[in-house]
């Protein structure tokens, strides 16, 4: 199976994931990310792309417990998938392949 062609915020998302390993969770992605990055991310559009990169298979959710500082609603917790890893070493090797296609001359400008 071809690994799934992932944009930007979404290889974002899959990095954070795996640096977080077993914390990975909404705002522990949000806050990661931000605190890396510099980088604003609002929750609206971290849920959306983690949904969707579940629908596509390159994560996985599982519930962890429920707790009374969130009103008995348990995390849910994201991991990346065999496929995920995949998907992000692919663009891993293809932008390293652009970079390393850049003459000189561009880099020294």
């Amino acid at each position: 199976m071809e690994p799934h062609k992932i944009g930007e915020f979404e290889e974002l998302v899959l990095l954070t994931v795996g640096i977080l390993h077993s914390n990975a969770y909404g705002i522990s992605i949000k806050d990661e990310i931000e605190e890396r990055l510099d980088r604003q991310v609002s929750v609206g559009a971290l849920q959306i792309t983690l949904r969707r990169l579940e629908k596509k298979g390159l994560l996985k959710s599982s519930l962890g417990e429920s707790s009374e500082a969130r009103r008995g609603r348990p995390k849910l917790y994201f991991t990346i998938t065999p496929y995920g890893k995949r998907a992000i070493e692919y663009t891993r090797q293809t932008r390293n392949e652009l970079w390393n296609a850049l003459p000189e001359l561009v880099l020294n400008l």
